[in-house]
């Protein structure tokens, strides 16, 4: 446990950011979930309507350091590969 009052501030600190992280990358998996679900129905349609919306959601996480930009490039990267695969 911390003893002092600066340990303690920090550790006060640690779980406000872990509890905003995990509901920033939860709300990113579900955003990469819907683009991915719609994908697997094959409607490219839907499909290209949940990766719209997901884009600037997972460029936004990877920019606060949630996920790599590397990660993010890939991701959007796939999902837009699959999608004009259906299209075609």
């Amino acid at each position: 446990m911390a003893n002092s009052a600066q340990a303690r501030k920090r550790a006060r600190q640690a779980e406000k950011h872990h509890q905003l992280n995990a509901s920033q990358r939860s709300m990113l998996r579900t955003y990469m979930k819907r683009v991915v679900n719609a994908i697997d129905a094959g409607d490219a349609g839907a499909a290209a309507e949940a990766y719209k919306s997901a884009s600037p959601i997972i460029d936004r996480m990877a920019g606060k350091g949630l996920i790599h930009k590397n990660k993010a490039a890939r991701h959007k990267s796939r999902m837009n590969a699959k999608i004009r695969a259906l299209q075609a």
